[in-house]
């Protein structure tokens, strides 16, 4: 693969405590159901908005958010060839979020588009420029669904791999990856190079549809620098006790 370009993606600091490690989804039909969820658990700090709710809520939510002084996730998974992924990214870039996300398996050629387009977009507007991340493969597919469905001759960990290589040979910030991988691609790249988890679980949360899974604890002594949570607490009779079991948890596992 070639050399990744120069100074193409702001850095991924490791943030220090718990809780700002953790990535609570909005996974919510509205605008108004988000933000009372937001309201409700004010010591969450990093919020994921995914299709459902953009599509829904547009940019406007966005902007209610910053003005919460929260930091978002905007998970969009752009797919396309490289000429719409740069037009998507850079209209994107403009919302001053702090991390995008765009499908690493698109190639390196759109890969690259999207990472110029995201800065170009972020600058114009006078906000920093989002930490874009590939996705490497969603958490929801397992090993048969990835040789029989898909075909493709690889494990998971193996696909995986490639792909954040990939993201990394095109110069952005890091990826989207099951926690089960983040030991192996932590090896292969630089502690400043985000790996962003979902399908992260507690013992005493159902799995649900995630396949790929570990603890928080796991996860974050994996190699994991984010970690995406959201019905292990969202669905929790007491969301905010649910966060903060969490965030001692990870704690816990540093100090042992």
């Amino acid at each position: 693969m070639t050399a990744a370009p120069q100074n193409s993606s702001p850095e991924s600091p490791v943030p220090q405590s718990p809780d700002q490690r953790i990535i609570v989804p909005l996974d919510l039909p509205s605008a108004p159901a988000a933000l009372a969820l937001v309201e409700a658990l004010p010591e969450v700090s990093f919020w994921k908005v995914g299709l459902e709710l953009f599509v829904s809520a547009g940019p406007g939510l966005l902007a209610e958010l910053r003005a919460r002084q929260k930091r978002i996730f905007l998970d969009l998974k752009f797919h396309d060839i490289p000429n719409t992924m740069a037009g998507a990214c850079a209209a994107a870039g403009r919302y001053g979020v702090d991390l995008m996300t765009v499908h690493a398996a698109a190639g390196q050629a759109a890969l690259m588009a999207a990472q110029a387009a995201a800065t170009a977009g972020a600058e114009a507007a006078g906000v920093d420029p989002p930490l874009l991340l590939g996705v490497t493969l969603l958490t929801s597919i397992d090993p048969s669904t990835l040789a029989l469905e898909l075909k493709i001759p690889l494990e998971a960990a193996n696909y995986a791999l490639q792909m954040a290589l990939l993201t990394q040979d095109s110069g952005l910030g890091g990826v989207v990856c099951s926690p089960q991988e983040a030991s192996q691609l932590r090896r292969f790249l630089p502690a400043d190079f985000a790996l962003v988890c979902p399908g992260v679980r507690p013992t005493w949360a159902s799995s649900q549809d995630q396949r790929r899974t570990l603890t928080p604890a796991q996860a974050l002594q994996a190699g994991a620098t984010y970690l995406v949570i959201g019905r292990p607490i969202t669905a929790d009779p007491d969301p905010a006790a649910a966060f903060q079991r969490i965030c001692e948890e990870c704690s816990a596992a540093f100090t042992a």
